[in-house]
């Protein structure tokens, strides 16, 4: 026997409300929203990883909120899954930040980017030791392990020239205006001027939030 119209009716309403509730309730759930949580680039970038989730930073080491940041980020960076690859950016908002990309990307070109990265922040903040030109790196990395002139041939490199002129590029191609700030696979972005993410402690939860979510997507997709 046929269910009655009015019955049917009644169904397919109860139907769509209890799809309307859980959408609701996963809202609600959602730690972290756009908007306020994190925030949707207009334009997806490429991130060139394949099965892998990334994560860029974007940072100036004269920054005193990315030196805040460092410690916490060190610590996240350790703990993640093989499946997500972190990646720094140096930014440079005027040509007097160029040097400091410079410096990371040396670094990086001498394997010494990771085990350096809090020392330099810790010299710069801390130790209020200047870290503006070749001379002044050259000099504190000295004391590092690092011949002068290693660093001072490096630095002033094709390769590392190149890496700067990326940077930059990525600078540009994702509007960076403020540092630090932390995007996650191309598509989303995490900084301390959104208003729910006052601490470091809430920006890395919001990128571990993005970071499972791209996770779960990519496996949905395979």
């Amino acid at each position: 026997m046929n269910a009655h119209p009015i019955q049917r009716l009644l169904a397919l309403l109860a139907m769509l409300l209890a799809i309307a509730v859980g959408a609701t309730i996963t809202q609600a759930a959602a730690p972290f929203q756009k908007g306020t949580g994190y925030n949707e680039l207009s334009a997806h970038q490429p991130v060139g990883r394949p099965g892998k989730v990334v994560v860029t930073e974007f940072f100036w080491y004269n920054c005193p909120h990315c030196n805040a940041l460092e410690p916490e980020l060190d610590a996240w960076v350790r703990r993640q899954p093989s499946y997500v690859v972190v990646e720094r950016v140096p930014v440079a908002f005027t040509a007097q930040f160029i040097p400091q990309q410079k410096l990371y990307y040396t670094l990086v070109a001498l394997g010494k980017a990771d085990s350096l990265q809090g020392d330099i922040f810790h010299a710069i903040h801390e130790q209020h030791i200047a870290l503006n030109t070749p001379d002044q790196m050259a000099a504190w990395l000295a004391a590092h392990g690092i011949a002068r002139q290693t660093f001072l041939a490096t630095v002033n490199s094709f390769g590392v020239a190149m890496q700067v002129r990326r940077a930059t590029q990525l600078m540009n191609d994702y509007g960076i205006d403020g540092v630090p700030t932390i995007a996650v696979q191309g598509t989303y972005e995490v900084s301390a001027d959104l208003s729910r993410i006052p601490t470091d402690e809430r920006i890395l939860q919001a990128v571990d939030y993005l970071v499972g979510r791209v996770h779960v997507q990519q496996a949905g997709t395979r």
